[in-house]
């Protein structure tokens, strides 16, 4: 077995041998350049640790995990766009360097491309693999739409909050578990449970980078702390602490978020503070931790093979970037 440093040096050694073509370097330049700022490649690499306790790595999986990094990427090309965000893994976001028609028009194409790795698929599960990802694809869409709305929105519950990050960030690393699990042959069933593993990961992966957007190290995380805030995205530290005000501390709550001077991001935190929401976040996360582990323990595989899944996921519920 893998531990998962193993399986990032593997899959960078297979995802290098994607070559976009030379031309029109305009349009492919940008894919490269998003590409090559790194990223942790969590979910292609918990899509191979997966297919690992049920079998050895073959080329169905790597394409599968490529399919996946290029369409992860082609949506974080368009939520930039949309969400206004100036920094990537502490670089220019690609429409802030390319302007925005090319990093929709390149985002797409990197969408294509990771059809056509799973294209490449030879196996008789390959249906059943295009359903789930075409059916996690959609939710992303609609978990992105969500949060579009919600922006319009002056404040939302926090079970509207809670659902759109279900369906913007963890069904992919849920889909990710899964779609390894699958074309390793597991039953039905441990494939469910391995997919429940990956979501509750998510959820408090996602809770995770709403704690280090306001108190995370900007020289670690990459982003503009406080930058939801400044962008008016409702996050768990928003909706909770307006499940837990009064309705005069609402109002106030709305004024700060509408402010646009410098002390904008201090005087909120301030008051997210004043409600406590950074124990409870800090609570929430625990919580979907323990969901995930008695996910994993649930998977009838030995707990010999399940180590490695076991320490990246504590891993990931306790970086700092």
């Amino acid at each position: 077995m893998h531990a998962f440093n193993e399986f990032v040096d593997e899959f960078e050694q297979f995802f290098s041998q994607h070559q976009f073509p030379e031309f029109p370097n305009t349009l492919y330049e940008p894919c490269s350049y998003l590409l090559n700022m790194g990223g942790k490649r969590v979910r292609p690499v918990l899509c191979l640790m997966s297919h690992e306790l049920f079998a050895d790595i073959n080329d169905n999986v790597r394409n599968t995990a490529v399919a996946i990094e290029l369409f992860h990427n082609f949506t974080l090309m368009h939520d930039d766009i949309m969400d206004h965000a100036p920094l990537r893994r502490g670089n220019p976001t690609v429409h802030e360097k390319y302007g925005n028609a090319t990093a929709i028009l390149s985002g797409d194409v990197m969408n294509i491309y990771a059809y056509e790795h799973l294209n490449k698929l030879n196996t008789e599960h390959i249906h059943s693999v295009i359903q789930l990802f075409n059916k996690t694809a959609i939710q992303i869409c609609e978990g992105q739409q969500l949060d579009m709305d919600f922006e319009k929105q002056s404040f939302i519950s926090l079970d509207q909050y809670m659902h759109m990050i279900e369906l913007k960030t963890s069904v992919l690393l849920g889909a990710s578990m899964k779609l390894g699990a699958m074309l390793g042959g597991a039953t039905d069933g441990c494939s469910e449970v391995l997919y429940t593993f990956g979501k509750s990961i998510g959820m408090a992966f996602q809770l995770m980078d709403d704690y280090l957007d306001l108190y995370g190290d900007a020289a670690k995380t990459g982003k503009q702390i406080g930058g939801d805030i400044l962008s008016n995205k409702k996050t768990y530290f928003s909706t909770k602490a307006y499940e837990l005000s009064n309705e005069q501390e609402r109002e106030t709550l709305a004024n700060l978020l509408l402010r646009k001077d410098d002390n904008k991001v201090k005087d909120t935190l301030a008051f997210f503070d004043s409600k406590g929401v950074k124990q409870l976040i800090r609570n929430e996360i625990d919580i979907y931790s323990e969901k995930a582990f008695a996910a994993l323990e649930k998977a009838p595989v030995l707990s010999k093979r399940k180590v490695h899944l076991h320490e990246i996921a504590t891993l990931l519920l306790h970086r700092e970037f």
